[in-house]
């Protein structure tokens, strides 16, 4: 299987994980013009599962094999006797785990998305989730200087702020506005988030990539279990959403087949996007390190906030004073960022 062997190659597929998981909000923004965010998100959820088999059997299976361990023989300890068995079988759940849980927060995410923009939803909900994922990862993986991540972290968590206050700025400006939604729902998605879903998969994956441990998953198994927990955990959590959505009216599951094809594209097009960024972030754990890999991908805080601010438009019309919050917060986001590329170096 396609192993990563250097740490500067590492760092280069988290940064192209932080432009996905930054990105695809994009594809959601698009799909709205035509139907609501729930619809899209039900072929959201079959990109991500579609990305992660494709991959699995491509790269997670081609190569000699005595590097790494095929996708197929990776799946047959499942049936292995004794501990090894076992052991895979507890992996295999928390990996699926981690699915259902980031599968939760993530629709809350796109529910933010959908009422206060990619400026504020990222930043906020995803700026939470870089600041727990971190340290929950670093806990069951320690890897990297301790004090230049937590620096790190502490500065994300200033621009998240930054960010909120710039939000209910522009928002007290709006009459009608409703700031404390989105806030907040952004605030429950960035917990959610952040208190598992990374570290549930990683801790599951072997720590030597080449010579896999028996009873723990290469990256490409974990990534198939974790896209399968999410795609199985819509029909509850995406199902709730359209029966009782947050604001709105119920959505019918038929309006979901009289989509466009090209509407369905750009939904599943989302997911692949996000899971993209999600197998290289999980490629790159072996040599950058889990909290890193993790940390630096959900710099997508910042690449979101940029589409939001400079493409979508999002705080266009806001007060005097808004722009400096932003520019803050792009500084001390872009900052944090750095610390932590440079704790593992």
């Amino acid at each position: 299987m396609f192993i990563v062997n250097s740490y500067f190659v590492a760092v280069l597929l988290c940064i192209i994980t932080m432009l996905c998981w930054g990105s695809w909000g994009n594809t959601q923004k698009l799909a709205s013009r035509e139907w609501k965010f729930q619809l899209f998100y039900w072929d959201y959820g079959f990109g991500v599962l579609i990305w992660a088999l494709l991959l699995a059997f491509t790269l997670g299976s081609m190569g000699d094999s005595g590097v790494g361990r095929g996708f197929i023989d990776d799946i047959k300890q499942w049936n292995a006797g004794g501990e090894i068995g076992a052991l895979f079988q507890k992996n295999v759940f928390w990996a699926f785990v981690g699915g259902v849980v980031f599968n939760l927060s993530n629709l809350l995410l796109v529910i933010a998305i959908d009422i206060a923009g990619l400026a504020v939803a990222f930043p906020i909900g995803v700026g939470l989730a870089l600041v727990l994922g971190v340290v929950m990862t670093y806990c069951l993986r320690p890897e990297g200087d301790p004090v230049l991540l937590g620096v790190g972290v502490a500065l994300v968590l200033v621009a998240i702020i930054i960010n909120a206050l710039a939000y209910k700025k522009l928002q007290g400006s709006k009459s009608g506005g409703t700031p404390v939604l989105g806030i907040v729902i952004s605030v429950i998605a960035g917990v959610l988030m952040g208190c598992g879903f990374f570290a549930l998969v990683s801790q599951g994956m072997a720590k030597n990539f080449v010579t896999p441990e028996a009873g723990t998953m290469t990256p490409y198994t974990a990534l198939v279990v974790f896209s399968v927990g999410l795609v199985l955990s819509n029909f509850i959590w995406n199902s709730i959403v359209m029966i009782k959505p947050v604001r709105g009216e119920k959505v019918p599951f038929s309006d979901y087949f009289k989509g466009s094809f090209k509407t369905h594209i750009i939904g599943m097009l989302g997911g692949i996007i996000w899971n993209i960024g999600m197998s290289f972030s999980l490629l790159a754990a072996e040599k950058a390190g889990a909290a890193l890999s993790y940390g630096l991908g959900q710099g997508a805080t910042l690449v979101a906030a940029l589409w939001g601010v400079f493409i979508w438009k999002e705080f266009k019309g806001a007060p005097k004073g808004t722009n400096t919050l932003l520019t803050a917060m792009f500084v001390f986001f872009l900052a944090g960022l750095g610390l932590l590329i440079y704790s593992k170096m």
